[in-house]
């Protein structure tokens, strides 16, 4: 049997596009409460050659609507990446949500074994549906949504493994 990309990809990027949006928010309220200003944590790095916070924000939510765009063969949305600030990024999550809200299973119909072309370092590089969502994708998507919990963790805000993995 096939695996149906839609419900392995659209609904798994959209919850943990919410819970990102959660522990954004408690980061928020983090340098409100210490009377930091936003960018003190959405600049930091785990090290110098890293991408600061909201560079990992901002790759998670472009990893979910490319490929979700792609393997339903429909546009890939271009978004700016002028965010700043914890509401800026909570915003960019929701826009991401919002346009894999529009996604329906049907577009997804083959999409395991759809070819998938993409440049990586100025490179042309060819997929396969599947191999595509659960061998390159979800690595990167998971590595960059993780590092930007782990850089509010290590600053000291309150979050904790239910933040970064839903229970609903």
């Amino acid at each position: 049997m096939t695996m149906m990309i839609y419900q392995a990809s659209v609904p798994v990027f959209d919850r943990h596009l919410a819970n990102m949006q959660g522990y954004l928010g408690k980061g928020a309220s983090y340098a409100t409460e210490k009377k930091l200003d936003d960018t003190v944590l959405t600049q930091m790095r785990i090290y110098p050659d890293m991408f600061p916070l909201l560079r990992q924000v901002m790759i998670a939510c472009d990893f979910a609507k490319g490929a979700s765009a792609r393997l339903a063969g429909v546009e890939v949305p271009k978004f700016e990446d002028t965010e700043k600030t914890f509401a800026e990024l909570q915003a960019r999550c929701q826009k991401t949500r919002d346009f894999l809200a529009t996604l329906k299973p049907e577009q997804f119909a083959g999409a395991e074994a759809k070819k998938i072309s993409i440049t990586i370092g100025g490179n042309p590089v060819e997929f396969i549906g599947e191999p595509y969502l659960l061998n390159f994708v979800f690595p990167n998507f998971y590595f960059h949504s993780t590092t930007a919990y782990n850089l509010l963790r290590h600053a000291g805000v309150p979050v904790g493994k239910g933040d970064f993995v839903s229970r609903g």
